[in-house]
């Protein structure tokens, strides 16, 4: 690829130069200025008018423009519009019929920023703004630098024939009806599976391609949005071979969790053990064991025959007693020792769905944010737990996480009257669908496997009416400032109790305690987006995959923590006034 900046006339033997690299299959790309405003070359894309257009100034009725519009079949079709850019000086294209698909990128008037045509088997292109910032701003501006990657991307032709020139073409100029016989990149795949835009190293393909993805052409979509080529990791016949790992004569073996053991009742039965040799030592060696035989003289001696004895069964009795206590397992019934866990410390928890997958992703996920709010905030909550809500009691949880599977049975009528009772009693139930992205979208649209089965369930329950989440509800600020409630995905909608008007009663089926919604539905997998192993790496990938969007997962968990766990104190203004009298003291 060549760069030209404000070059007017090139000489005749530079351009014979340039335009035989262009036609083999190089990349020409040429800025204007006021040089070649004022000049005449046929080495562009489009022709010219002389002396350029400025925009804005004492001498100027037009005010200066933005950019408006990309074209969607040129290079620049993927990129986010920018709001920033202005230019306040250009060249114009003179107008003729192949001007509007040789426009890439346009101002908000129709005139055109970026123009581009084929020559040969090359490309060249036009910025008809400065490569400074004397005409525009564009240089400053992030778009830039993505326009001059879409731009070298091109620059991948040169080993590529091109189609020949229709009869009558100008020389070097290629038919602008033939077919293409490379497309660019349109968008990739990273190693999460998550799309992208097309890097710098991305090269085109021929539209034949038939191979498999590598590091020139990785896997994604290539040529335009109406004609995409899809390009896989893998061909339908590759097998995936297991490593070889016999050079290095090491054992494969499979990986274990190590669990914990606990040792507290052995090691307190191996003290009191040591404990009471000890005792017996000391009584050896001070002759203590000789005195614990009868004695002669009298009353006395057979009393302290008799106590010897009965010390020692006292001893052994107690150190008996102590070892039964030391095994917890023995010392409580499962019931007791399920409400000793639970009451112990603050915990989340979440309902055991059957499916061990899905179970485990909750627990992990539960244990992500645990330990995202003790790194946060003053809560130190325990180990998460697993629910069974048909047998276990729901009160002694502030919060409960239900991930809702598509083939799942509805819990009978007994069960479902438990769950309805803790959300009655101030509990709060986040369902989450995990669904966002197979969710049909828009209004009369058929529900999902996973949304038809929470209507179902939800039919069971006295649910109050739901609404998404307002902008100003306590929701969105009782830790972080948030505006959306993203997860795994971001697509979803989030669904709370509807708050009453002012004029309107409390009268509400479920009446969550202290103003919390009983109900927090969602489609955008939250734990999924929580969930990390024990080293405290993340389990599951995102999507779209942006790089902020774990940490704003983790900030909905902890808004929703402390949404359940303070109640309405976000929204109390009641003690506003004092609060700001006290602070002007």
């Amino acid at each position: 690829m060549i760069v030209l900046t404000d070059v007017g006339t090139v000489p005749p033997a530079t351009r014979t130069r340039l335009a035989r690299f262009v036609e083999n299959g190089g990349v020409l790309v040429r800025f204007a200025g006021p040089r070649l405003a004022n000049a005449q070359d046929d080495l562009l894309p489009v022709h010219l008018r002389r002396g350029g257009r400025v925009l804005g100034g004492s001498l100027s009725w037009e005010t200066p423009q933005a950019l408006g519009s990309l074209s969607p079949d040129g290079p620049f079709r993927d990129l986010a519009l920018p709001d920033d850019v202005v230019v306040t000086r250009q060249v114009l294209a003179e107008p003729d019929g192949a001007l509007g698909e040789r426009t890439w990128a346009a101002l908000k008037d129709g005139t055109p920023l970026v123009t581009g045509a084929r020559w040969g088997k090359g490309e060249i292109v036009l910025f008809h703004v400065t490569a400074d910032t004397s005409w525009s701003n564009l240089p400053l501006s992030g778009t830039f630098v993505e326009m001059l990657r879409r731009v070298l991307a091109l620059a991948d032709t040169t080993a590529l024939p091109a189609e020949p020139a229709a009869a009558g073409a100008p020389v070097g100029l290629a038919s602008a009806a033939a077919a293409p016989t490379v497309v660019p990149p349109s968008r990739v795949l990273d190693g999460f599976g998550t799309f992208h835009p097309p890097g710098a190293t991305a090269r085109p393909i021929p539209a034949t391609f038939s191979g498999r993805a590598s590091a020139d052409h990785p896997p994604g979509f290539y040529g335009p949005p109406d004609g995409l080529i899809a390009v896989n990791a893998l061909l339908p016949a590759d097998r995936l071979a297991p490593l070889d790992l016999s050079a290095l004569g090491a054992a494969v073996e499979p990986l274990r969790e190590a669990a914990p053991h606990d040792l507290r009742g052995p090691i307190l039965i191996a003290a009191m053990v040591l404990l009471l040799l000890d005792a017996l030592a000391v009584l050896m060696l001070g002759r203590g064991l000789s005195r614990l035989g009868p004695r002669k003289g009298g009353a006395a001696g057979k009393t302290a025959a008799k106590a010897g004895p009965a010390a020692l069964l006292a001893f052994l009795a107690a150190f008996g007693g102590l070892a039964f206590i030391a095994q917890p397992g023995r010392a409580l019934a499962a019931d007791e020792d399920f409400a000793l866990k639970a009451t112990s410390q603050t915990r989340l928890a979440y309902v055991l769905t059957g499916d061990a997958e899905t179970d485990e992703i909750s627990r992990a996920g539960l244990e992500g944010l645990t330990n995202f709010l003790s790194a946060r905030t003053a809560l130190q909550a325990g180990p998460t737990m697993g629910v069974d809500i048909a047998k276990d009691e729901l009160a002694f949880f502030p919060l409960l996480y239900w991930p809702i599977l598509p083939n799942a049975p509805v819990p009978p009528a007994a069960v479902l009257a438990r769950v309805d009772a803790y959300m009655k009693q101030g509990g709060t139930v986040i369902f989450d669908t995990r669904d966002a992205l197979e969710s049909p979208q828009g209004p009369g649209a058929p529900l999902s496997p996973a949304a038809a089965r929470l209507r179902e369930l939800l039919s069971g329950l006295d649910i109050p009416e739901l609404e998404p989440v307002p902008r100003d509800h306590v929701l969105t600020k009782a830790f972080y400032l948030l505006k959306e409630f993203p997860g795994r995905f971001t697509g979803g909608t989030t669904w709370v109790e509807a708050l009453p008007a002012a004029q309107e009663g409390m009268d509400r089926p479920a009446r969550a305690g202290d103003g919390v919604s009983p109900v927090i539905i969602t489609s955008n997998d939250l734990a999924g987006a929580w969930a990390v192993g024990p080293d405290g790496d993340p389990l599951l990938p995102l999507t779209p995959g942006e790089p902020r969007q774990r940490e704003f997962a983790f900030r909905t968990g902890a808004n929703i923590a402390m949404y359940v766990l303070t109640g309405n104190y976000k929204a109390d203004q009641v003690h506003v006034p004092a609060l700001l009298e006290r602070l002007g003291q």
